[in-house]
């Protein structure tokens, strides 16, 4: 650059160039324009125009699953709606009458769980509240999130027939719901029986698989014997040394022996028959003591005990499969005289405990299951018991 022309002012070229016009604000103003854009698109009213026009076409409907009424939407809700928005007004372009209808779950624990959080800050006992106070406080508390719901999804642009939603808390839906329950028991395709399910001691409902979280935790655990009570037989037989001895399980719900039916063996395992040769304690198994474990937890299940041993022999599964124990509990109150079978079940594994599974059929879906499906050829009461009430206390059928 010379020294004459510096400091010269730079010319302004823009007008040079054949720039884009618009007339969008460069700062598009969003949060005032918002409300107009919205009430424009209620006046237009697109969703009950194009049912008209589509009236006599083929139609399309897109099953959706509801969210729950209990709280804002997130990035989560955005997504899921966005994308099933896209996909019902494609099929409309398709020429179908697409009509999508939203709706909310207005049921269950969490809308439950957030009138209880308001109770507990003003110091109320949810128990003391009447059940239709309560459940009219749920009922108020999802059709406020509704709205509010309502209105972002609107925000976003999501085009659907927002003013007749279906709410599973609609008195139509429940009393549809009992019309249909009604001719399942007509037809006489109800029955009534029993399963295990997640259940809520605090809430005293049942919980659904997608409401629990695990955590692994530290437990204690017991190694509790069953003594070998019978061994079916032809009759030409001789006694098996089996009858001297003990199944011995392990466990970390001792609270569920009192419900014991069943304990269950894996045919795929390799189990041995082992003698108690000396104890350092008093209590629990001593000398001369005859134990059934699986070969590979033999020897580490010993040592936890302080117990030396010996082992005898193997015992197949084909044994085992005769073997009938006798309740730990029994003669307790002159309760518990039942037998416990032993099932071959898939679930039992040697990586930990005895190789032998206690099976509760009340309280476990692997114990409901193997006992269901192989108990009743075993020769036993195929009652299961209810021994746990919805307050996780034992009932009054509980001997002992």
């Amino acid at each position: 650059m010379t020294k004459e022309n510096t400091g010269a002012t730079a010319r302004d070229y823009s007008d040079t160039l054949n720039l884009p016009k618009t007339d969008f604000p460069m700062r598009a103003g969003l949060p005032r324009r918002e409300p107009d854009w919205l009430k424009r698109w209620e006046d237009m009213d697109i969703f009950s125009k194009l049912r008209e026009q589509a009236k006599n076409r083929e139609k399309f409907t897109l099953h959706d699953g509801p969210p729950y009424a209990n709280g804002n939407i997130h990035i989560g809700h955005a997504l899921n709606k966005v994308l099933k928005d896209m996909v019902t007004r494609s099929m409309q372009m398709l020429g179908y009458n697409s009509a999508y209808v939203p709706g909310w779950d207005c049921h269950g624990l969490p809308i439950e769980w957030k009138i209880e959080e308001q109770y507990r800050a003003k110091g109320k006992n949810k128990d003391e509240v009447p059940i239709n106070e309560f459940r009219q406080e749920c009922r108020t508390f999802a059709q406020g999130w509704l709205d509010v719901q309502r209105e972002e999804f609107k925000r976003l642009g999501i085009t659907g027939d927002w003013d007749n939603p279906y709410t599973t808390m609609a008195f139509d839906a429940e009393a549809t719901i009992a019309k249909e329950l009604m001719k399942f028991s007509m037809s006489g395709q109800l029955y009534r029986g029993s399963k295990p399910v997640m259940w809520s001691v605090v809430e005293r409902t049942a919980l659904a698989e997608a409401e629990i979280e695990y955590h692994d935790v530290e437990s204690d655990a017991i190694w509790v014997k069953f003594p070998v009570g019978q061994m079916s037989t032809t009759g030409d037989e001789p006694r098996s040394e089996l009858m001297d001895a003990n199944v011995v399980i392990w466990t970390t719900t001792p609270w569920t022996i009192p419900c014991n039916r069943a304990i269950a063996f894996s045919s795929q395992i390799s189990y041995g028959l082992y003698e108690v040769t000396g104890a350092e304690n008093d209590f629990g198994p001593q000398a001369g003591e005859k134990l059934i474990f699986a070969e590979a937890l033999a020897e580490s299940s010993f040592e936890k005990a302080k117990l030396t041993f010996r082992r005898l022999r193997s015992v197949p599964s084909q044994e085992l499969e005769r073997v009938l124990c006798d309740h730990p509990l029994k003669g307790l109150n002159d309760g518990y005289l039942f037998n416990v079978p032993l099932l071959d079940g898939d679930h039992v594994t040697d990586e930990a405990g005895t190789g032998f599974v206690h099976t509760a059929p009340g309280h476990g879906v692997d114990d409901f299951e193997i006992w269901m499906s192989k108990a009743r050829f075993k020769g036993v009461d195929m009652n299961i018991p209810f021994l746990v009430d919805d307050a996780g206390y034992y009932t009054k059928d509980v001997p002992g």
